[in-house]
């Protein structure tokens, strides 16, 4: 590929919302605040999936998995956000940019991959209910997620070389507050059609076709749910649903509008805000989306409360 760099810069200016400073301080309260939060929601899923024996099921393997994928991935971003929110510098190493890169990329698209297989669960949940113990059994949820977590970040290996390949201009400035693949092409100053198209190959891999896969397994529960006769057990089989398809919702509407809607400078200006959810509110919002919506989880928790001595 052409534009190798064979000068490694020190480092980055992530310019972020640099040009606006008071927007920044409100960001900086926002972000601790929801940071703080996702922490602690996560935290508490994660302990209640593993101390519960009543959620010792599919579903919450599943769920502890994403809780720690969301601890992960806000930690590998956070920190150095609020760094730059809190004063004029706005840097970032190279070392650092390389890891926070391949990072969050290899969490992100861990989590496409994993969102597909939590709808693959729920599927087999309402679609096939008498073999759903031995479809499901832990081998095979085991081999589930490894193939959400290696997938995910074989896909950032492949970006993160690609990426640092490129001839980045000597400003070295990145139009975000991250270092996101889009951010970091834009900042090169060769052509870059062939990571571009690449991109669209990954993303087309690890967005379009694991929403396909949940769109087809919400299909199928749809049709199931039709045939059932009783209202009660219509609206059990749709809370089983709920908090998961709200959580596709959140994360691949904005991964969508980041990583594929065709770019301009209206785009670009918004897409910042749109990384900014599905790095920071996302993650936050899934344990109360998950807790709110979820009897077993609440009953969980009352249990580990009773349990905090006095």
């Amino acid at each position: 590929m052409k534009g190798t760099n064979f000068s490694t810069p020190a480092g980055f200016i992530l310019l972020g919302f640099s040009d606006q400073p008071r927007l920044e301080m409100v960001l900086l309260l926002v972000v601790s605040v929801t940071y703080t939060l996702t922490l602690t929601g996560n935290t508490v899923i994660i302990l209640a999936s593993y101390l519960c024996p009543k959620l010792h099921t599919p579903m919450y393997f599943f769920l502890s998995n994403l809780s720690f994928l969301d601890l992960c991935f806000t930690t590998s971003i956070v920190p150095q956000m609020l760094w730059n929110l809190r004063g004029p510098a706005k840097t970032i190493s190279y070392t650092g940019c390389v890891l926070q890169l391949y990072v969050a990329l290899g969490l992100g698209s861990t989590e496409c991959v994993l969102l597909a297989v939590m709808a693959y669960d729920r599927f087999s949940a309402i679609c096939q209910p008498l073999h759903y113990d031995v479809i499901m059994h832990p081998k095979l949820l085991q081999q589930l997620a490894a193939l959400a977590w290696i997938s995910g970040f074989v896909e950032a290996t492949v970006q993160t070389i690609l990426v640092f390949q490129l001839s980045l201009c000597s400003h070295h400035r990145v139009d975000d507050f991250m270092c996101e693949v889009p951010a970091l092409i834009k900042s090169a100053c060769v052509n870059t059609s062939f990571l571009e198209n690449e991109l669209a190959v990954a993303s087309v891999l690890y967005v379009v076709v694991p929403l396909g896969l949940i769109l087809v397994s919400y299909g199928g529960i749809v049709r199931s749910v039709l045939r059932i006769k009783s209202a009660q057990g219509r609206r059990k089989a749709c809370g089983t649903c709920g908090s998961h398809l709200l959580v596709v919702v959140l994360f691949f509407g904005s991964i969508i509008s980041v990583y594929i809607q065709p770019k301009s400078k209206y785009t670009q200006n918004h897409s910042k805000f749109l990384t900014l959810f599905y790095t920071v509110v996302t993650p936050a919002l899934n344990p109360l989306i998950y807790t709110l919506r979820n009897k077993e989880v609440k009953w969980a928790l009352r249990g580990l409360l009773r349990r905090v001595p006095r």
